[in-house]
């Protein structure tokens, strides 16, 4: 099998590459290695996979149209599009509301158009986010609840995303699947995500902030099981985006992946200040709008059809992350 990964230098992309790759998968990354957060840790991800001769490396930006679309002519085998790459970050947006638009409306249209040229592609799947769900007070999130609610732009380009992708499904029966993603944490993750950046607070000496008085809930999830419900999805095939119960409706469906579990922030702190043998000093600030009181995936649908079943509580997998982070700094 031939796929594009997109974002393949990012935290998800990465650890997916590296387990298509074992599996003797041929994998075309793409990436822009931008500066959103320190570009050595992209390159050393890359170095890592480098080292598999079925990975082939294309820079570029998915807001250049013709770079994306010039991939259908380099490598017209691919046959599984997975889209990982995006802005990510919700308080960034309001530094940065561009790189939103650029990145995850524009760049969805243009991966959506290259698989249309990509005549040997049989499903096109991309990342969505937990953070669509925004305001619903309704627990666990599942699918089939009302998503109108962003509370971020971030949120808007993710749920806009998904409006995309159902189009062109309709349009050109283009078979997608979204996989809405819920905090997803682990080694070689991403430095703005609140594990790392609490680590790299508390091992140097500086105070943490806590927002929500350390009583937000997120429904955290390990890298592995994330990758795994990824390769279950890719591995059901395209059957998977048109399911018994939107008959009728385009090859397209939506999918939570996410831990099952719904932890409160003071207990993940916690967690890290065990792991490193450190307390952190906290300074509480009240909870920005752009972020959630909660979120809860509701995983039924994707167990039902491809088998999605985490396997690792944050008591497990906060050591495994601060194992690499210590590695990776030193410490």
């Amino acid at each position: 099998m031939a796929l594009l990964v997109t974002g393949a230098a990012g935290f998800i992309g990465f650890h997916l590459s590296r387990v298509l790759l074992s599996r003797g998968e041929t994998v075309v990354g793409f990436d822009s290695v931008n500066e959103y957060y320190d570009p050595a840790l992209k390159e050393a991800r890359l170095s890592v996979l480098a080292e598999h001769p079925g990975f082939t490396f294309i820079r570029g930006d998915l807001a250049d149209h013709e770079a994306v679309l010039a991939i259908a002519e380099r490598h017209p085998g691919i046959t599984t599009i997975v889209h990982l790459a995006a802005q990510a970050g919700v308080r960034y947006a309001e530094v940065n509301p561009w790189a939103y638009i650029d990145a995850n409306a524009m760049g969805q249209v243009s991966m959506l158009e290259l698989a249309r040229r990509l005549k040997r592609v049989t499903h096109f799947l991309y990342a969505s986010s937990s953070s669509v769900y925004g305001g619903n007070t309704k627990l666990p999130f599942s699918e089939t609840d009302p998503v109108e609610r962003p509370y971020s732009l971030y949120a808007a380009t993710k749920r806009g995303a998904e409006l995309t992708a159902a189009s062109y499904a309709h349009l050109y029966a283009v078979p997608s699947t979204g996989l809405r993603f819920f905090t997803v944490y682990g080694p070689w993750g991403r430095p703005d995500m609140a594990a790392y950046m609490f680590a790299k607070a508390i091992t140097e000496g500086r105070p943490i902030t806590v927002f929500g008085e350390g009583k937000l809930k997120r429904d955290f999830t390990y890298i592995d099981d994330i990758v795994a419900g990824i390769l279950g999805c890719i591995d059901a095939g395209p059957s998977v985006a048109a399911r018994p119960d939107a008959e009728g409706g385009p090859p397209h469906r939506v999918y939570n992946l996410g831990n099952h579990r719904s932890e409160v922030l003071s207990r993940y702190i916690a967690l890290i200040e065990q792991a490193l043998g450190r307390k952190a000093v906290i300074e509480h600030k009240p909870r920005p709008r752009a972020d959630v009181p909660e979120t809860y995936a509701d995983i039924s649908r994707a167990r039902a059809d491809f088998g999605f079943e985490p396997t690792t509580p944050i008591d497990l997998g906060i050591p495994r992350f601060i194992a690499w982070f210590r590695s990776w700094h030193g410490v």
